[in-house]
């Protein structure tokens, strides 16, 4: 099912042209990353795909209803009075426990409920980010360079989470990220930005194009084989203690 439609799609900012013509879909189940250097229209076009910027020429086309789950780069805390995580998932919304136990248990935190928001870890603290996404049930999963301030393996495991949400939920996933060293791996389609689509394809295929390889260089190859062993080693980590 097509949940996202752009046709011909050109989008300003502050009455400048930012992306140009652009064309592609998201399909439910599918993960979708957009990479692009800064200042390459990606935040720009994801405000266009949800209707969050009125496009300057061409269509965007979403599925009746469609329900959207953002986790943003992270959100600031500070001064903000001791909050655990339950509480904070509540916020704007009241949700039922059993639904916010559902929710951290899909982001891979199940225990962190009566934790302070305050004592959370970087990687636990977008967990919860993810865990209030969840919450709204959502047609497609929007991540907004949400491992920003995580290490690598940090980021890797986040991406895993997000493949394992993907698959229990259905759910499309679109990840805009300048990230190259794990996000390519963990996507199904790769679209590289530079005010237009550059390129676009699986990450293999993107990897060794030449608009990618202008853009980026060839210093990133070796990022799917860290994604990959990582993956392979918690495969058979979880296998061996089955």
């Amino acid at each position: 099912m097509r949940l996202i439609t752009a046709t011909d799609l050109t989008l300003q900012q502050a009455g400048k042209t930012v992306m140009r013509n652009v064309n592609m879909h998201i399909d439910r189940g599918e993960i979708v990353t957009l990479v692009g250097p800064n200042g390459s229209g990606k935040s720009t076009l994801v405000k266009g795909l949800i209707g969050a910027l009125t496009p300057q020429s061409g269509q965007v086309e979403r599925l009746r209803g469609l329900r959207i789950g953002y986790v943003p780069q992270s959100l600031h805390m500070d001064g903000l009075l001791p909050l655990p995580v339950r509480r904070f998932l509540c916020l704007p919304h009241r949700h039922g426990a059993d639904a916010i136990a559902r929710a951290l248990d899909e982001a891979g935190v199940p225990d962190l409920g009566n934790t302070q928001m305050r004592a959370l870890s970087g990687g636990q603290f977008q967990r919860v980010l993810l865990a209030r996404a969840l919450l709204m049930g959502p047609d497609i999963l929007i991540l907004d360079e949400a491992t920003q301030g995580l290490d690598q393996p940090g980021a890797a495991a986040f991406y895993r989470q997000i493949a394992d949400v993907r698959s229990q939920l259905g759910c499309a996933v679109l990840m805009v990220s300048h990230d190259l060293h794990v996000v390519m791996a963990a996507s199904d389609r790769v679209l590289c930005l530079n005010g237009h689509v550059c390129c676009e394809g699986t990450p293999d295929v993107v990897q060794d194009a030449p608009e990618y390889r202008a853009l980026f260089g060839s210093g990133t190859q070796g990022a799917f084989a860290i994604y990959r062993h990582d993956h392979d080693h918690d495969h058979h980590h979880d296998h061996d203690h089955a």
